[in-house]
C-alpha cells in the first residue's frame, strides 16, 4: 500500500530525527537519501542539519539536480521556530540530522520528533554506544527505533544476531540496510541513492525504510519491532 502525507499548511507535519552518540553510523547519508525518496513520492520534505560538521549542508551545496529537499543548517535554539515556519510553508516531512555526540542539538531534535531513528552497525560496540541515546529518548517519552545500517551484503549471521538483540532491547526497523558503495557515491555527488541508481538494491532498501517509517508514524503495525518496557 502506498502512503502519502496530506498536503497543505494546516496538515500535520511529521518529524524524523536521526540521533545517536556514535559517529560513523551513516546518519547523514540515510537522512539525505530518505528525504530524496520522500520527495520522489510527492511528500514535501525539508532537511535540518544540526551537526556542526555540516555533512547534509555540504551535500546540498554539491547537489545539481533540480528540486528535491532543501537543507537548512541551524543551531539548537533555532529549531522550534523553524518547525513553525516549515509547517506554514506546507512542508509535510522534516528530517533532522544531529551530531554524533550528546549535545543540546540532539536533545532539541528528540523533543520535536515524531520518530527518532538510531542507526547502528551490526556490532556490539554500536549497540552499546546507543544506550545513552535510548535513555535520553525514553526520558522525553518519544517513539524510537534502531535502524541496522552498513550491514554485510547478503545473508549474515552478524546482522541476524544484531537484529535479535535489538528486538529484545528496544525497537528495530524491519529493513536492515547493507554497506553499499551507492551510499558513499550518492553523498559525494549531492544525490540520494534512489536518484543515483533507481533500480539498485540500496535504493530499494531506502524506499522500504521510508515506507516503514511513514507507517510507524501513522501508528500502524508494519514489520517486526518491539517497544522498550
Amino acid at each position: 500500500m502506498r502512503f502519502r502525507l496530506p498536503a497543505g499548511k494546516d496538515a500535520a507535519m511529521n518529524v524524523i530525527a536521526f540521533v545517536t552518540q556514535k559517529g560513523g553510523t551513516g546518519k547523514s547519508s540515510l537522512a539525505v537519501s530518505l528525504a530524496v525518496a520522500a520527495e520522489e513520492r510527492g511528500i514535501k520534505t525539508s532537511i535540518i542539519d544540526l551537526d556542526p560538521q555540516g555533512t547534509a549542508k555540504n551535500w546540498y551545496e554539491r547537489r545539481e539536480a533540480e528540486g528535491g529537499p532543501e537543507v537548512n543548517a541551524l543551531q539548537a535554539g533555532q529549531l522550534e521556530a523553524a518547525m513553525g515556519l516549515l509547517k506554514k510553508q506546507g512542508v509535510q516531512l522534516v528530517i533532522i540530522d544531529t551530531p554524533g555526540v550528546d549535545t543540546p542539538a540532539a536533545t532539541a531534535a528528540i523533543q520535536v520528533a515524531n520518530l527518532c531513528l538510531i542507526p547502528a552497525r551490526p556490532s556490539i560496540a554500536d549497540i552499546e554506544a546507543a544506550r545513552p541515546t535510548v535513555r535520553s529518548i525514553a526520558r522525553l517519552d518519544k517513539p524510537f527505533s534502531y535502524v541496522l545500517n552498513q550491514c554485510p551484503p547478503g545473508r549474515s549471521i552478524r546482522t541476524s544476531d544484531a537484529f535479535r538483540v535489538l528486538q529484545l532491547s528496544g525497537a528495530v526497523a524491519s529493513t536492515p540496510l547493507a554497506m553499499r558503495a551507492d551510499h558513499m557515491d550518492a553523498l559525494a555527488t549531492g544525490q540520494g541513492v534512489t536518484e543515483r541508481d533507481t533500480n539498485s538494491k540500496a535504493a530499494a532498501e531506502v524506499r522500504e525504510l521510508l515506507q516503514w517509517a511513514l507507517t510507524k508514524m501513522e501508528g500502524k503495525p508494519h514489520g517486526q519491532e518491539t517497544r522498550v518496557a
